[in-house]
């Protein structure tokens, strides 16, 4: 199976005051998983954040639709296909507040924030639509009130930052049960070229289940001139067994503002073994 997709995000940060501005982040993607070949289908825009943001002195409150903070390697794993297990905890598309404040002479940011799963209009799509999100729906989180959490902290050591995290679930329509998360990671960089980012998550009552889950992934790049060759590693251990991956890519600069990244990927997933190839062109604006 061969997919072709173009993924383009837009964000904006306005100020409407020395203290308040507003926030917002625009998405055009496929937002159906692909089954067979295409290319460029199911293509939808849809907003990934919009809100407002308020500062008291160090302190920052963001009210609107959201992402929490939890967790780093959904994002920061490195390579073409680094991320794609981790992202199974990725935290987007809330409704809710963040709190970021940082805690005295530490060094550390604390973050916090209580959310609950879009259901507003806003979870809807332009051009392929994705359908507007609903109680009905179920899904962790997916409760229409503020009884669901994150906090974390975050603390740069030098050249080395860590974090360690929390996060509740409320259970949503047809779940067995709340989900509670954890999370510890650091990442570091040798000043050579060379960084690597470890993390290990865990979850009782993972997806809404009456299973545990818990995630460790271990990533390295190493940056020469343009070239950056990276890998990394995710382990799954559930319930029924566990599910890895391991990544290789290389990413070339071509210019300031143009990259082409390419990546090999290794999953066993569910028992079913794959090898997958993906290769893209990055355009900054």
């Amino acid at each position: 199976m061969t997919d072709t997709y173009v993924t383009v995000d837009a964000a904006f940060e306005a100020a409407l005051t020395d203290r308040i501005s507003a926030f917002g982040a625009l998405t055009l993607e496929s937002i159906t998983d692909a089954t067979d070949d295409r290319a460029f289908d199911d293509l939808g825009l849809y907003v990934g954040e919009l809100g407002l943001r308020f500062a008291f002195g160090e302190t920052v409150v963001s009210a609107g639709k959201i992402s929490p903070v939890f967790a780093v390697a959904w994002d920061a794993a490195p390579g073409f296909y680094g991320t794609s297990l981790a992202e199974d905890y990725e935290l987007s598309e809330m409704i809710g507040v963040t709190v970021d404040t940082p805690l005295g002479n530490t060094g550390g940011v604390l973050s916090f924030a209580a959310f609950y799963v879009d259901d507003t209009f806003l979870s809807d799509s332009i051009g392929n639509k994705r359908g507007r999100n609903s109680l009905a729906a179920g899904g962790v989180g997916n409760t229409g009130k503020l009884n669901n959490f994150t906090v974390q902290y975050t603390r740069d050591f030098g050249e080395t930052t860590g974090w360690i995290g929390a996060r509740h679930l409320s259970a949503g329509d047809g779940d067995v049960s709340d989900e509670t998360g954890v999370v510890i990671g650091a990442s570091h960089d040798f000043g050579n070229g060379f960084d690597m980012i470890a993390e290990v998550a865990h979850f009782d009552g993972a997806g809404g289940t009456d299973t545990n889950a818990t995630y460790a992934t271990l990533g390295a790049a190493y940056a020469l001139e343009d070239w950056t060759f990276s890998t990394t590693a995710t382990a799954v251990d559930t319930a029924t067994g566990t599910d890895s991956m391991i990544a290789f890519g290389v990413d070339r600069a071509l210019t300031q503002t143009v990259e082409v990244n390419f990546g090999i990927a290794r999953f066993d997933v569910g028992g079913e073994k794959s090898t997958a190839f993906g290769l893209a062109v990055v355009v900054s604006f």
